[in-house]
Parts: C-alpha cells; sequence; structure tokens
C-alpha cells in the first residue's frame, strides 16, 4: 500500500514539473528569444580598394668585387691574395666607407687538376683562391662621388671582378607611412563617395588588408654592364645615376553602412 503511494507522489510531483518546464518555455525562453532575433538586424557593408605611392630617391649603393690568385704555391697564393685584399679594404676605408659597410662574402680555394696520359691518375698542379667582398655605402646624397671614385679605382688596384653596383632605399619602412596616409585617404573618401550615392553614411571600420611593395634594387648602366678580368685599369669615376623609387600599399577596406 505504501508502494502503491510513493509511485503516486513520483508520477504527480514529474507531472507538476513538465508543466513549470512548458510554462517557463512558451513565457519567458520563447519571448526572450524572439526579441534578441529581432534586435539583429542585417549589417551593410561596404568595401574598396586604394592605392598609396610615394617616391624617393635611393639612399643606400651597394656593389661587390672579389679578388682571384692561382699558383702552384698555397702558401705564397694566399698571402699574395690576403695582402692584395688588405690593400683595396685599406683604400676604400680611406675614402670614408666604415667598417661596418665592408663584408667578406666568399672564401673559395679550389685545386687545380691535372691527369696523367692514361688518365687513370690525377693530381694537384695549383691552386686558384678567390676572396669576395661586400661593400654598402650609405647617404647617398652626400657620398655619390665616392661611391664613382671607389668603382672607377677598382680596376687599378687590381681587382679581377666587380659585379653592378645597386641603388635602392635602406629603410623603406620610413616611407611607407606616407603612402599608406595617401592610400586610406583614397579609401575614405571613395567609400564616402559610394555611401552617399546609396543614400547612406560611413560607420566604423569593419576590416583591413594590406599589400605594399618593396622597393627593387636598381641597377644603373655601370652595373649592367659589370667589370671582369682582362678590363683595362682605369681610375676616371664611374658614370652613376641613381635615379628613383617608387613604394606602393594597396589597401582594402571594408566600412558598416549606417
Amino acid at each position: 500500500m505504501e508502494m502503491d503511494k510513493s509511485k503516486k507522489y513520483f508520477w504527480v510531483f514529474l507531472d507538476i514539473l513538465l508543466a513549470g518546464l512548458v510554462i517557463n518555455l512558451f513565457f519567458f525562453v520563447m519571448p526572450t528569444l524572439d526579441k534578441i532575433g529581432n534586435s539583429q538586424q542585417a549589417t551593410r557593408t561596404i568595401s574598396v580598394n586604394a592605392e598609396g605611392k610615394t617616391t624617393v630617391k635611393p639612399d643606400l649603393a651597394q656593389f661587390s668585387f672579389s679578388l682571384l690568385t692561382e699558383g702552384a704555391d698555397l702558401a705564397k697564393i694566399s698571402k699574395e691574395n690576403n695582402d692584395h685584399l688588405s690593400e683595396v679594404i685599406k683604400f676604400i676605408k680611406s675614402q670614408g666607407v666604415p667598417d661596418n659597410g665592408i663584408e667578406t662574402t666568399q672564401y673559395n680555394l679550389q685545386p687545380k687538376y691535372q691527369y696523367d696520359k692514361n688518365g687513370s691518375q690525377s693530381f694537384i698542379v695549383g691552386y686558384t683562391l678567390t676572396q669576395g667582398v661586400f661593400v654598402k655605402i650609405k647617404e647617398l646624397d652626400k657620398n655619390l662621388d665616392q661611391v664613382s671614385k671607389i668603382l672607377g679605382s677598382l680596376p687599378e688596384l687590381g681587382v679581377n671582378n666587380i659585379s653592378g653596383v645597386s641603388f635602392t632605399v635602406e629603410d623603406p619602412d620610413k616611407f611607407m607611412n606616407d603612402a599608406r596616409a595617401k592610400a586610406y585617404t583614397k579609401a575614405r573618401a571613395q567609400a564616402e563617395f559610394m555611401a552617399k550615392a546609396s543614400g547612406a553614411s560611413l560607420g566604423r571600420v569593419v576590416s583591413v588588408t594590406e599589400n605594399s611593395n618593396r622597393p627593387i634594387p636598381y641597377y644603373g648602366e655601370f652595373a649592367k654592364a659589370g667589370m671582369s678580368m682582362g678590363m683595362a685599369p682605369s681610375a676616371s669615376p664611374a658614370p652613376l645615376e641613381p635615379g628613383t623609387e617608387d613604394i606602393t600599399l594597396q589597401v582594402n577596406v571594408t566600412y558598416e553602412l549606417r
């Protein structure tokens, strides 16, 4: 008998609980969800693309050269190459190039082989030693004549190979903000015109993406011609024209419409 009463109370309690849940769903949860849905209106946006560009004069010159020495005595050609290279670097420094503007970039020692008549054996008959140096000269507005004099003097100093001089911008980020400002000004003006034409006004910025170019080193005519072994030495200044470079930045900006 007690068991039957317990079951009866359980089912009554369960019915009351379910009824409460249903009432809560219809009178509280559903209205709240409906209000949230009505408050979330579709957001209208507009996206525009624009480009900013600034033209700058290169302020950095770069070039490389190397010294090649051949001979049968390894110790002798090493000393000869080292002494020769030291004299060339000493001259470059005398023209005002600081230590941090001169960097050794290559040290290459290769043996020269000779084969016997039968081609079954080979033996070393000599060596070729090549040392390369990379030079950077800053502040071209003041030092262009310095670059010209150094390049014109290297062949006379016995340098075997000079690769082309290039002109570029040392710190493009310094000029990038100018291109960036122009790009965003254009983007804003374009978006405002489009919004006004459609009867709306601009709201907050929703998203932004950028794509910029880095200056590509410019190689002058002297650089394109290059210098190599066998060229007649000359201490006359090399004709150099750094030209100008364009730094550009493209932006895509999405605005909210109101």
